[in-house]
């Protein structure tokens, strides 16, 4: 994602639209890969963390929702998840997790 001079989030998907952001900040940018040229905005995923440095991973799974297209080159990862994404499936905010998803 993208801070503008305002300060606002803007996004590949919806640009500045609050309501793009899913209840509990549970959001996704994506690779190219899964970018689809924009075809991905608002897709749900539902993520597992799967494998993780120093057993980070929490149980369970979570629903984000695709809002923005991975804005490093390379990027570093298939799906970057938001802080809140991260924690809800991650036990430490420093680990490298693999996770496992599928399209909702």
């Amino acid at each position: 994602m993208i801070k503008n001079a305002l300060g606002d989030v803007a996004t590949r998907c919806n640009g500045n639209e609050v309501d793009q952001f899913p209840s509990g900040n549970l959001f996704i940018s994506v690779s190219k890969g899964l970018w689809d040229n924009g075809v991905a905005c608002g897709r749900l995923y539902r993520l597992k963390c799967l494998s993780g440095t120093r057993k980070s991973c929490r149980e369970g799974t979570i629903d984000v929702r695709v809002v923005d297209h991975c804005s490093k080159t390379p990027c570093p990862s298939t799906i970057l998840l938001s802080n809140d994404a991260f924690s809800a499936i991650s036990k430490s905010q420093s680990a490298k997790i693999n996770v496992e998803y599928v399209q909702l």
